[in-house]
């Protein structure tokens, strides 16, 4: 059971199994708006004021995204370094220091 206004955990769960080549733009385009609003709700709602099953999944879903986050840092920091790479032999070949 989900709080008012909130994306249940079983809402949740159908919406991530089912790949998003079998949804329709508008159903993805929806699933999205719809996790964004549930994602400000639920950083906006005090614990306290949460049910169980709604703390477990934003507690679960806070894991993931800072796991997210972590990952987009080591993909930036990766392509810096390909990119500096990169700089480093054009400049060789071009004869610069």
């Amino acid at each position: 059971m989900s709080d008012f206004g909130r994306k249940g955990l079983g809402d949740q769960l159908k919406e991530k199994a089912q790949p998003d080549s079998t949804k329709s733009t508008l159903d993805q385009t929806k699933e999205s708006a719809s996790g964004l609003y549930d994602r400000a709700a639920g950083a906006v709602q005090p614990d306290q004021n949460k049910s169980a099953t709604q703390q477990l999944g934003d507690s679960t879903r806070s894991t993931k995204d800072d796991a997210s986050n972590q990952g987009q840092g080591i993909l930036a920091s990766a392509q810096e370094t390909i990119g500096n790479a990169a700089q480093a032999v054009s400049d060789t070949l071009q004869g610069k220091k």
